[in-house]
């Protein structure tokens, strides 16, 4: 599952839709451009956001995994 939706959106915005939509998954929220640990989990939603900017948009589609 994915929200191509979200991109562009606020993060804290794109969070509370992702929690909608599965509230089954945890979402770990992260500035783009981050070194993150590798690996596919079914139960996480990475959320990318443009931390240089004050409203800190979502700058890719949040994914399962």
């Amino acid at each position: 599952m994915s929200w191509p939706e979200v991109v562009g959106w606020p993060a804290a915005a794109a969070v509370t839709q992702i929690n909608s939509d599965r509230p089954d998954v945890s979402i770990e929220v992260i500035p783009a451009g981050s070194n993150v640990a590798p690996g596919y989990s079914a139960t996480r939603v990475r959320v990318y956001f443009d931390a240089n900017n004050s409203v800190g948009p979502v700058m890719y589609i949040p994914v399962v995994g």
